[in-house]
């Protein structure tokens, strides 16, 4: 088999292409799949960044809109009670906040909440899972 081997100019082992191509093939796709990783990343990524960019948008029409009723309750308030104005107060509190703080700093509050009152976290969350599961509901 040697001779016919010398003879052919072969010498009797695979051929060297064989494995490098099945290697190449296989850095290519790894490439490729390491690219298409990256792109989808940065669609992520920027997606985040939108939403985050249109709720800091929005930040001020809603604070407004708590404003808005808060002093309508102020004005009324006089013909209702202490509680009209306690209530007032309150939303105005939280037109104050929702202006001066950005959806990170609201998350940040968010997470600090959860982690001093769990179990009222927890149940804020399932009350409002209900509120958002009845409304969706009825709008079917």
């Amino acid at each position: 088999m040697d001779d016919y081997n010398k003879q052919t100019g072969q010498t009797g082992q695979y051929p060297q292409g064989g494995s490098t191509g099945a290697s190449g093939t296989a850095a290519r796709m790894k490439e490729e799949i390491t690219e298409q990783t990256a792109n989808i990343k940065d669609k992520v990524a920027d997606f985040g960044r939108r939403a985050a960019d249109r709720i800091d948008n929005s930040r001020e029409a809603a604070a407004d809109a708590l404003g808005r009723t808060a002093s309508s309750l102020h004005a009324s308030g006089d013909k209702v009670s202490g509680a009209a104005h306690t209530a007032a107060d309150k939303l105005q509190a939280t037109a104050e906040y929702v202006r001066r703080t950005d959806v990170k700093g609201m998350a940040a509050d968010v997470q600090e909440l959860v982690k001093r009152y769990p179990a009222a976290s927890l149940t804020a969350a399932a009350i409002l899972g209900f509120l958002v599961a009845r409304g969706l509901r009825s709008n079917d």
